[in-house]
């Protein structure tokens, strides 16, 4: 999971952007569209970033498409000194 972490979050050109959306997270499971207003991004360049974190299992989704919640996936939490380290080292 460490190397999916490093990769995901500072590997690709979004990483940025990857972490502030899991510390929005973290602070509060948020939707889509609030995530887009509170860090003032796009809502398909939020979407896009989303689906990467979900898809490396990252984050995962709670209710349906439109309104579905995301937080930080058990595995993330357990791993998250690690996404810490990275977050650190980004900002």
């Amino acid at each position: 999971m460490e190397a999916v972490l490093w990769y995901v979050l500072t590997g690709t050109r979004g990483g940025a952007n990857r972490v502030r959306l899991l510390r929005a997270i973290e602070d509060r499971p948020r939707n889509a569209n609030q995530l887009a207003e509170t860090l003032d991004l796009d809502y398909k360049t939020v979407r896009h970033h989303l689906d990467v974190l979900q898809e490396n299992d990252i984050i995962e989704s709670s209710g349906d498409d439109y309104g579905a919640i995301y937080l930080p996936t058990d595995q993330a939490r357990h791993h998250w000194d690690v996404i810490e380290r990275i977050m650190g080292e980004i900002e």
